[in-house]
C-alpha cells in the first residue's frame, strides 16, 4: 500500500544515485499534522519514546537503568520483512529545507522476522539529528518486490519538546539494573541481627529498585552465621536475620506469599570459621529475585 503524503521528501534514489538502483516505490513517515511523540515510559527503570508511523508502525527509543548509559531503538513494522535486507540509514533535510544536503549515518541489516534495530552512537544519532529537525530515514530494497524500495523517515514534527522530558528521564535513571541486583551477598557484623553498614547501603540501593519493579515474583533470603556460637544459638540468630528481612522485603509492597526465607545457622559455611576473615564471610545472607519477563 502506499502512503498518500501530504508533502514530500527528497528521493533517497536521487540523493544518493547511483547507489541506488532500484526505484523507491513505497515512502511512509508522518505529515507535519500526523506527527507524534509521547512517552509511554517514565521511570527510575525504563524511558521510552515513541513515534508512529502511520500505515508502517513505530519507531521507539528506549533507555534502561544500568551501570553505563545506554540508547536502543526499533523500528516495529506491523508486517516484519520475510528477509534480512541491508539498509541505508541517512539524514534528509525536511521539505521545508529542501537546499540543504543528505548526509549519511550509518549502514545497517535488518535482520528476518525481526523488528529494525539500531544500538550504540548509531542511535544517539538518530536522536541528534531530529533535534536539528531533520528526518532520518531508512531504505531498503523491498522484499515482496525486488524492483522496489521502501523509504521510512522520522518526522521531526513536535519532536523538541517530547525529548527534552526523555533526556530528563535519562539523566534520573537508576544506576544499576535487574542483573546487578538479582543475586546479591551481604553481610553482618558478629551476632549482629543488622547488616553492617555496607550491606546496608547496598541493601537500601535494592530496595530502590524493588520500590519501582512490578514484575519481581520471588525473593528468596537465605541468612547464616559463623561457628562461634552453639547450634541452637547460631539457628536462633540466623532465622531472626531472615524475620527481619522477610519484614523489610514487606514494607517495600511485596506479598508475603513472594518472599521465601530460610535460617540455616552455622550450616553450610563458605570459608573457615578458624580465622577472623573465614568467620566475617560466613556471616552473611543471600538474596536472589526472580522477575516476570515482560
Amino acid at each position: 500500500m502506499k502512503l498518500k503524503a501530504l508533502f514530500t521528501l527528497p528521493l533517497l534514489s536521487c540523493v544518493l544515485a547511483p547507489q541506488v538502483e532500484a526505484a523507491i516505490e513505497k515512502r511512509y513517515v508522518a505529515t507535519p499534522t500526523q506527527s507524534q511523540w509521547e512517552m509511554v515510559m517514565n521511570t527510575p527503570l525504563e524511558c521510552q519514546l515513541v513515534h508512529p508511523i502511520p500505515n508502517f508502525g513505530d519507531a521507539q527509543f528506549t533507555a534502561k537503568a544500568g551501570k553505563k548509559m545506554n540508547l536502543d531503538f526499533e523500528l516495529k513494522m506491523l508486517r516484519s520483512m520475510g528477509e534480512t535486507r541491508n539498509v541505508s540509514l541517512v539524514s534528509m533535510p525536511p521539505p521545508w529545507r529542501p537546499g540543504d544536503s543528505a548526509d549519511r549515518i550509518s549502514n545497517l541489516q535488518f535482520f528476518r522476522q525481526f523488528n529494525g534495530y539500531v544500538g550504540g552512537q548509531a542511535a544517539w544519532s538518530l536522536l541528534s539529528e531530529l533535534e536539528k529537525g531533520r528526518y532520518p530515514t531508512f531504505s531498503y530494497q523491498d522484499w515482496q518486490s525486488r524492483d522496489e524500495r521502501i523509504e521510512v523517515s522520522l518526522s521531526s514534527v513536535l519532536f523538541q519538546a517530547k525529548y527534552n522530558v526523555f533526556s530528563d528521564c535519562i539523566a534520573n535513571l537508576l544506576p544499576y539494573s535487574f542483573e546487578d541486583i538479582s543475586f546479591t551477598i551481604l553481610h553482618y557484623d558478629a551476632n549482629s541481627e543488622q547488616l553492617n553498614k555496607t550491606s546496608q547501603h547496598r541493601l537500601q540501593q535494592i530496595a530502590e529498585y524493588v520500590r519501582y519493579n512490578q514484575n519481581i515474583d520471588l525473593v528468596l533470603v537465605s541468612t547464616y552465621t559463623d561457628a562461634s556460637e552453639t547450634k541452637s544459638e547460631s539457628q536462633r540468630l540466623s532465622e531472626k536475620r531472615a524475620t527481619i528481612l522477610q519484614d523489610y522485603f514487606q514494607s517495600l509492597g511485596l506479598p508475603k506469599d513472594r518472599i521465601q526465607v530460610q535460617g540455616y545457622g552455622k550450616r553450610r559455611p563458605i570459608a573457615d570459621n578458624a580465622s577472623p576473615i573465614g568467620k566475617a564471610k560466613n556471616q552473611r545472607v543471600v538474596i536472589s529475585f526472580g522477575r516476570t519477563e515482560v
